[in-house]
């Protein structure tokens, strides 16, 4: 029994080193939604490139996640792929892009969120952030399902709910950061 406490402590101090990426990461995204937020949607092809960027973004940060996130390795790796594969998809024909967008995002947030809720709740008596991973899931399955749900997807909601999805990713990224970083003081 005790060895696997100290096998424990030892990844979460190991794992713990790299706070200050999923920080970084997380400020990145808070930038990007900012430029997102205030683009001015004037054709579909832009909004076509944009969310294969941002797609390409996604999968570079669900690699780092897989190098130095504890457990579920195999998820953030196979999100990386399915996200680097969008990108690549969606920059070679921006115009279809549009249409699917929608339906990518509010999929792509409804996970996200439900992943962050239940995280939040599990960890509820363990860390003295999990309120505002719960409120970010919240918010992320809320615009999820408005964005599956709205049938006249327009430029604007989309330039919207891109905005806002890696606004809720760059908070969810900040938290897990300092989640981390009071789990390596707490161990």
């Amino acid at each position: 029994m005790t060895m696997v406490v100290e096998v424990d402590e030892v990844e979460v101090r190991e794992t713990a080193k790299y706070w200050w990426l999923f920080l970084c990461t997380g400020i990145g995204w808070i930038l990007v939604s900012l430029v997102v937020l205030a683009f001015d949607p004037t054709s579909v092809a832009v909004i076509g490139y944009m969310a294969a960027f941002l797609f390409l973004a996604a999968g570079v940060t669900e690699f780092a996640n897989m190098i130095v996130a504890p457990g579920w390795r195999w998820l953030h790796g196979v999100l990386g792929a399915i996200f680097l594969i969008t990108g690549f998809v969606a920059l070679s024909s921006p115009f279809q892009t549009f249409g699917l967008l929608a339906v990518l995002i509010g999929w792509y947030l409804i996970l996200k969120g439900s992943f962050d809720v239940g995280i939040s709740i599990a960890t509820r008596d363990d860390v003295p952030l999990w309120g505002l991973l719960l409120a970010s899931g919240i918010l992320q399955i809320a615009i999820g399902l408005w964005a599956l749900g709205y049938p006249g997807r327009s430029a604007w909601l989309l330039v919207i709910w891109v905005g806002i999805g890696a606004l809720m990713r760059g908070i969810s990224q900040m938290i897990l950061a300092f989640q981390l970083r009071h789990a390596a003081h707490a161990v």
